[in-house]
């Protein structure tokens, strides 16, 4: 059997290593006659810088992904440090408040009407480029109308927790 034609490895398999990656936290919004609508989201990607897109993946069964699509525009607020609990409401899981619940927390209109974190380390505001699926999610490809940097260190998922990055300087 050649190497190249080898069964792909177990899905636990996979996420256990893939876990490892460290990655940072998004809070993907939309707003429009589909709703508004927010999800925490890992995958992000820059694809071009000419013309500006990103990438972003959402999980199908998220009513979040159906609404992106049908409303044709998303934010991508990458999160702040400080921003864990934004990242547990929109991942379903909130302390405090409901799941998936805007008024837990402070939000801006973007440029283009969307839901913004006040704060957030970085904000992309995209309209759909493109969109294809793969496997149990959707990927977009956002074309970015508007970007807006903050001052605040991101916030990081490794290994199953939310993490700081920690500066090494002269390291």
């Amino acid at each position: 059997m050649n190497a190249l034609a080898k069964a792909p490895v177990a899905s636990g398999e996979y996420i256990a290593a893939m876990g490892l990656a460290a990655t940072g936290v998004s809070v993907v919004t939309t707003d429009g006659p589909s709703g508004r609508f927010g999800v925490t989201v890992s995958a992000v990607s820059s694809v071009s810088a000419e013309p500006p897109l990103v990438l972003i993946c959402i999980n199908r069964k998220s009513p979040a992904a159906a609404a992106v699509e049908a409303n044709g525009f998303f934010a991508v607020n990458l999160l702040a440090a400080e921003h864990r609990a934004y990242a547990e409401t929109f991942a379903g899981r909130p302390r405090e408040g409901k799941p998936f619940d805007f008024g837990n927390h402070d939000w801006r209109d973007g440029d283009t009407g969307l839901p913004l974190v006040k704060d957030a380390t970085a904000v992309f505001e995209c309209e759909m480029h493109d969109s294809l699926d793969a496997g149990t999610h959707r990927i977009f490809i956002g074309r970015v109308l508007a970007a807006h940097r903050g001052i605040a260190e991101p916030l990081v998922y490794c290994n199953r927790a939310f993490r700081r990055i920690v500066n090494h300087e002269g390291n």
